[in-house]
């Protein structure tokens, strides 16, 4: 956990002074744990033709900083401002992660209500005038969809789906089936098995940040959930603790940044290492999985971020991990429609019936 770093009363007080429009921008940077002023600009032109001339020169491509950069454009609490968030690809992690857990501290101490645009860049065009005007441009399209809308969209299309298979179905085969709905509701539930209670302990304790780690493995005999162990875990270490002969769920607390946000995410893996395993150990991982993250998220109100299935740990990178949590948007490519056969060249639709069945053929 970082510590609170503490606004020194210089920044304060000129960040209050500043707020009446006399400064273009404000550089806030950390030195010795503390919020201090970095450099300062007050404004010579029109803030577009500030904007690159005062910025770029500031951005160092090794240390991070925050930029509050004045608009000419007002709203009810006074002058607009620009939020900048400069983390460079090449300063040390420690600089990144620090930066990202207290930009909320500046953006308070600033006044929130000033501030009209956020950006946070790792290269010199994500805040250039140039960048800074796409970032605008992409905020006035539509919204993209949360995860929570694309996972219900994929269940409409699903379920579109499905009732097409079965129209489908009907009109070849005649035959109707009934489908239990208590059955797949069974189905759906899966095999619970009760945590033990060293288990119930580590689960809790995660659920207060206190480990960020927990590994489980099934006790077909006694069919219980076991704590197998909780070690403390880097992103670095999850390849080790990844069996190569035996399947687990793993539960992990990912701390990252993203966008400059600094944010801690449970993520889910169950670990499946090919067929190694035994088809009743496969069967029983599989049908456990469902009850227990119902369990974990009910009793522990752990939100689990991301639900993964692997076979080797050396795919538990922190890239893949990154883009499992923060997948980026993919434009759906244009599908072409299909062209219709030559006219006059189909025949009459005619019966035919084979052996139980009947179906309709052109």
């Amino acid at each position: 956990m970082f510590l609170s770093l503490v606004v020194t009363l210089e920044l304060r007080d000129f960040l209050a002074r500043a707020r009446g429009g006399a400064v273009r921008l404000i550089q806030v940077r950390i030195q010795d744990e503390q919020l201090v002023l970095g450099a300062y600009r007050e404004p010579e032109e029109s803030w577009e033709r500030d904007y690159d001339h005062f910025l770029l020169p500031l951005l160092d491509e090794q240390e991070p900083c925050y930029v509050l950069y004045r608009l000419d454009s007002q709203n009810a609490q006074g002058y607009e401002w620009i939020f900048i968030s400069w983390s460079p690809d090449q300063s040390p992690v420690k600089q990144k992660m620090l930066y990202a857990a207290t930009r909320a501290t500046v953006k308070k101490e600033f006044g929130g209500g000033h501030l009209k645009y956020e950006i946070f860049g790792t290269a010199e065009e994500d805040v250039c005038l140039l960048g800074y005007q796409h970032h605008v441009s992409s905020c006035s399209g539509p919204a993209p969809l949360t995860l929570a809308e694309q996972e219900l969209q994929k269940i409409k299309m699903s379920e579109v789906r499905g009732q097409h298979a079965l129209c489908r179905a009907a009109i070849v085969s005649h035959v109707k089936t009934d489908i239990s709905v208590e059955t797949k509701h069974q189905t759906l539930q899966g095999v619970a098995f009760p945590l033990q209670e060293t288990a119930k302990r580590a689960m809790q304790q995660l659920s207060q940040k206190r480990i960020n780690y927990v590994q489980l493995r099934l006790d077909v005999e006694k069919e219980t959930i076991e704590l197998v162990h909780s070690h403390p875990t880097e992103t670095r270490d999850l390849p080790r603790r990844v069996p190569r002969d035996s399947a687990r769920y793993h539960f992990f607390l990912y701390k990252h940044s993203h966008e400059g946000d600094y944010q801690e995410s449970v993520v889910f893996i169950y670990s499946m290492p090919g067929y190694s395993c035994s088809i009743k150990e496969r069967m029983l991982y599989s049908s456990c999985k469902s009850r227990l993250l119902e369990e974990v998220e009910k009793d522990y109100h752990l939100e689990v971020a991301k639900k993964l299935e692997i076979d080797d740990g050396d795919e538990l990178t922190d890239e893949f991990l990154y883009d499992e949590v923060h997948p980026k948007q993919h434009a759906h490519k244009q599908a072409f429609a299909k062209p219709r056969g030559p006219a006059g060249k189909r025949g009459h639709k005619r019966l035919i019936k084979g052996t139980g069945e009947t179906t309709l053929h052109s």
